[in-house]
């Protein structure tokens, strides 16, 4: 069984891909890691020859690939001292002039399942093009993507190809994001490898007891029949809970209304989105400072006076957080910080997402089936672009 399913029923329902890479996730982790460590000492060459105090570090992806970047941009500036954005390849193609620093020297990581989006190689073109010192780092599932294709034979490019099996067949991306978030994590802290095996290994440990044993939670809560979701999280996690939020819409084909926000953001209007028949799902931090904002919102929440299922999943237990909801989930033994816990957390965000899919009668590996949303965007034309200031001020004039 996979998921609480037999075999059979899943290929019926069209959802064994998709459950198939949701449970393989631990095994892969612990590949990333062995994949980083055999290439630990070009990793670390790479770094200190095209990374110091100076540059800028710019990651870049679109949909489920942008939110990785959003997840691990703090600890890559925390680790390595840099400056560390995240900017979609969508906002990249689109508004070019609003992200490029010609004279600043960049390195642009590009993250992508397939590499074959259309955004991922103008995004790549873009920056090249336009910036006088860049360097590349493509972060990628396929080995035969545009994207390599695009990258092959510059010698200012690191190219890290992931495991074949990280290269979702199913709609969702789901091995691919936690695959690629992680070889991010520890792509550039490099020097730290031995030390991050642990988190890795917990991880991986954590992963494997949540898949086989808190399933059913996962599936009881779908079967509240919610008809809106909301995912709450602070800090990293913030990105995170776009990543779930996304899964969740993917997963039903929009069926289910789902919306994301920052803790403290969540009052600040989108709290209106809130009815009976509303979800709340909250990703406890493993900062207390954090959590005393938290704990007051779920005070809030909790004692609204509209009906509604608020859900926590939480990397300690805390009594008083079980007094103020409906459902907690406790990771025991997630001794690692929040962005590490982000893979174990969205390994719950993914199950919810398909059990959504299951009960409503979609086809989880392809829920879009009259193809108005695909598995590799479709339709976008690439533009050309030159950053040419002169031109842009004569015309203006």
């Amino acid at each position: 069984m996979i998921l609480g399913f037999e075999m059979d029923d899943l290929i019926k329902m069209d959802g064994y891909n998709t459950a198939q890479e949701i449970v393989q996730q631990p095994a892969l982790w612990k590949k990333i890691y062995e994949l980083i460590e055999k290439d630990r000492q070009r990793i670390a060459d790479f770094l200190k020859e095209r990374i110091d105090s100076d540059t800028r570090i710019l990651f870049t992806g679109a949909g489920s690939s942008d939110y990785v970047g959003d997840i691990v941009k703090s600890h890559v500036k925390s680790c390595r001292n840099v400056r560390a954005e995240s900017v979609a390849t969508t906002d990249i193609v689109a508004n070019p002039q609003e992200v490029i620093e010609r004279e600043t020297k960049t390195v642009l990581v590009s993250f992508a399942r397939s590499g074959n989006s259309p955004e991922s190689i103008g995004a790549y073109r873009i920056m090249q093009e336009n910036t006088e010192e860049i360097a590349h780092v493509v972060i990628t599932c396929n080995k035969d993507g545009d994207l390599v294709k695009e990258a092959n034979g510059n010698g200012n490019c690191f190219m890290l190809i992931l495991p074949e099996e990280t290269n979702d067949k199913g709609f969702a991306m789901t091995s691919s994001f936690s695959c690629m978030l992680l070889a991010a994590l520890l792509f550039f802290d490099i020097e730290r490898l031995e030390e991050n095996r642990n988190y890795v290994d917990t991880v991986s440990r954590l992963g494997e007891c949540i898949l086989r044993e808190d399933w059913g939670k996962m599936r009881a809560l779908s079967e509240t029949n919610p008809e809106r979701v909301v995912y709450l999280g602070a800090g990293c996690l913030s990105g995170l809970v776009r990543e779930m939020a996304l899964k969740n819409m993917e997963l039903t084909n929009g069926k289910i209304a789902t919306m994301q926000e920052t803790i403290l953001g969540f009052r600040h209007g989108p709290k209106t989105f809130m009815d009976e028949d509303t979800n709340v799902i909250i990703l406890m931090s493993r900062s207390e400072y954090t959590n005393q904002y938290i704990r007051d919102l779920l005070q809030e929440i909790y004692h609204d006076t509209r009906k509604h299922k608020l859900t926590v999943i939480s990397c300690e237990k805390d009594e008083e957080i079980e007094k103020i909801s409906d459902e907690c989930i406790f990771v025991e033994g997630a001794s690692v910080p929040d962005v590490y816990s982000a893979l174990v957390y969205v390994l719950y965000g993914q199950m919810f997402a398909f059990y959504n899919s299951a009960r409503l009668g979609i086809n989880p590996d392809n829920p879009s089936p009259d193809g108005s949303v695909n598995r590799v965007v479709k339709g976008v034309v690439l533009h050309s672009y030159c950053d040419m200031p002169q031109r842009e001020c004569e015309v203006m004039a």
